[in-house]
């Protein structure tokens, strides 16, 4: 008799390798799984049907309507992140300095899936360092977006504290550029996350010590029957390409560039070197961040790139 399928959620994902935790099995069971076919399009977070293959395996056949995707496109390709997350956190530093058109990428993918956005600048015992950013740290916060200032290190208990009300409860993705300590901060949440990426790696098959694989953690100690608190790690990255946006739709995840959209002399204008643009004439009155405006310039290249 074949059995049932059964609804589940995917952990951590390497290539087509998937540990997914199946709704009925006991607590802390992950099932080795893989999806039906060649199918390549499942993620950390999706909630799957599964089917049983023995005591510790499984085939995932379906994957449920997602309520959002974060991906990337880097080198023509499509990269699946995370799904049906409840929002995102943006972890940077001064030590090394953040990339800000880095931080645009992202923010404008979040955007696009209407994913909550949430920046979260660590190392604050480096006061020179996080001097040299926090004029842009300001800035981000004048157009809306939520900043947290940490010292993870120094600081723990009080880092604790002031995440405690911004992830309790919630299903949160972190994103970051390598040595932004990310990885100290995801230490800090969950205190078993190296053993748990360890026994993850072997089950994965992708040796002990990678950390090139997405993975979802329960950050046990907020964790209730009724709010599961829940973060997914995510490589560091040095590169976040939007070539899956569109230039219209990068657009229209600025929140400084939205209300001046549709002012411009042309209709189809690009916010380059268009005469009777908006946008570019508020940046010349010092309404819109020039640095800004010259960033988006760059992404907007990125969106005209073919995905294979």
């Amino acid at each position: 008799m074949t059995p049932a399928l059964e609804p589940g959620t995917v952990l951590a994902r390497h290539g087509r390798q998937l540990l997914v935790r199946v709704d009925g099995d006991e607590p802390g069971t992950l099932r080795q799984a893989v999806t039906r076919g060649r199918r390549d399009d499942c993620c950390v977070g999706d909630r799957v049907l599964a089917r049983r293959i023995g005591l510790d395996q499984a085939v995932v056949e379906d994957i449920d309507v997602r309520q959002n995707c974060i991906s990337r496109s880097d080198g023509g390709r499509t990269k699946l992140l995370a799904a049906n997350v409840d929002q995102a956190a943006i972890v940077l530093s001064g030590d090394p300095p953040f990339s800000e058109p880095l931080l645009m990428r992202v923010l404008a993918v979040l955007a696009h899936q209407q994913v909550a956005p949430l920046i979260i600048a660590t190392k604050t015992d480096l006061p020179q360092a996080h001097a040299r950013i926090s004029d842009r740290l300001n800035h981000y916060r004048s157009l809306g977006y939520p900043v947290l200032a940490l010292s993870v290190v120094r600081e723990p208990e009080d880092s604790l504290e002031k995440l405690r009300p911004v992830l309790e409860g919630r299903c949160t993705l972190l994103l970051g550029q390598s040595g932004m300590g990310k990885s100290t901060l995801v230490n800090l949440l969950v205190p078993e996350a190296d053993q748990v990426t360890r026994e993850i790696s072997v089950a994965l098959s992708t040796g002990r010590h990678t950390t090139s694989f997405c993975r979802m953690f329960a950050v046990s100690a907020w964790c209730g029957p009724d709010r599961p608190s829940r973060i997914i790690d995510s490589p560091g990255f040095q590169l976040f390409g939007i070539a899956h946006l569109s230039s219209s739709e990068l657009m229209h995840t600025l929140p400084d560039f939205v209300p001046r959209l549709g002012q411009c002399r042309f209709a189809n204008c690009m916010h380059r070197s268009e005469p009777g643009c908006a946008i570019r004439e508020a940046s010349e009155r010092n309404e819109i961040d020039r640095s800004r405006l010259r960033f988006y310039q760059e992404l907007l290249d990125d969106t005209e790139r073919p995905l294979r």
